[in-house]
């Protein structure tokens, strides 16, 4: 599977809804592929390395508009390696679009029950022995292989070391410690959590998920989840096309949503004129398909 050599960055302005003119620099890995969009592809590089070493099957976990479980169906697929998604609850039909995508690309969906889909427990252990043949990737590519992909990140962003801020959205982490690895003295890393934290086990999250004790320049910013996971509502929807009304660039509401809307917040109130912004746009479009049609203008 092939991507652009560099990965194309996009000066924009575009209004607040104080008014306000703002400016920064967006990295559009969301063009790099149209399936495996984003950071997808890097946190899947290194994993599908290691399942063809062992010629093994990947099997993976992701819910209904995964983006992770639509790109490594993909990839998979492409490769000629057999795939397998593991699901929270039921498989009701109709499928989901993300659902049907990956049947559509030859992978096995199989479910465990809502309380047992966490990465750790025993319903998901015994479940991967059920399939030694298989490599198991975390949900959302979340291990050392995934990081070690998204340390390539920053050496694809031309200019990369001219920008002190480089602002992400957060899931499971994995892009943000990658790219904090290769990132310079000056540059700190925002880290915008799309999850709702709860105030006392926002540190707790910000160690285990970023590495903070390690990362000194990863600054997780908190605020910024809206409804929470997944969650949208009208304001969310009214920013996403109001943005792309005025810069051409779609956003998807589970990640790159909130990082702009965060990125009003910082560029108003948080940075200063000297300050050069560099936002990463993961990608993530596919998730859109759960919305009502006629949501968004995209």
């Amino acid at each position: 599977m092939q991507i652009a050599e560099q990965i194309l960055t996009q000066q924009i302005q575009w209004t607040a809804s104080t008014g306000a003119i703002l400016r920064a620099t967006v990295a559009r890995l969301d063009l790099l592929h149209p399936v495996v969009s984003g950071n997808k592809f890097f946190k899947l590089k290194y994993n599908l390395e290691q399942a063809v070493k062992q010629n093994k099957g990947i099997i993976t976990m992701g819910g209904a508009y995964s983006n992770h479980l639509a790109a490594t169906a993909y990839a998979c697929a492409i490769n000629q390696i057999p795939s397998i998604g593991v699901v929270r609850g039921e498989i009701a039909e109709p499928l989901s679009p993300t659902f049907a995508f990956c049947t559509s690309q030859k992978m096995q969906l199989v479910s465990v029950s809502r309380s047992g889909y966490q990465r750790n427990s025993a319903e998901i252990i015994q479940l991967l022995q059920q399939y030694p043949d298989y490599f198991f990737v975390p949900e959302g590519g979340d291990n050392d292989y995934g990081e070690k992909g998204c340390t390539e990140i920053p050496s694809l962003i031309p200019h990369y070391e001219t920008f002190t801020h480089i602002a992400c959205a957060v899931g499971t982490g994995t892009t943000v410690r990658g790219i904090a690895k290769q990132s310079h003295p000056h540059q700190q890393i925002i880290a915008i959590p799309v999850l709702k934290i709860k105030t006392d086990e926002q540190e707790q999250f910000a160690e285990r998920h970023l590495n903070t004790n390690n990362f000194k320049n990863i600054h997780p910013l908190f605020n910024h989840a809206g409804k929470g996971y997944a969650k949208f509502d009208e304001t969310l929807l009214r920013f996403c096309n109001r943005f792309f009304e005025q810069t051409q660039i779609p956003l998807d509401i589970v990640y790159t949503a909130k990082l702009f809307m965060a990125a009003e917040d910082l560029l108003q109130n948080l940075l200063q004129p000297t300050h050069r912004l560099l936002l990463l746009h993961t990608g993530g479009l596919q998730g859109n398909q759960s919305l009502p049609q006629d949501a968004l203008c995209y």
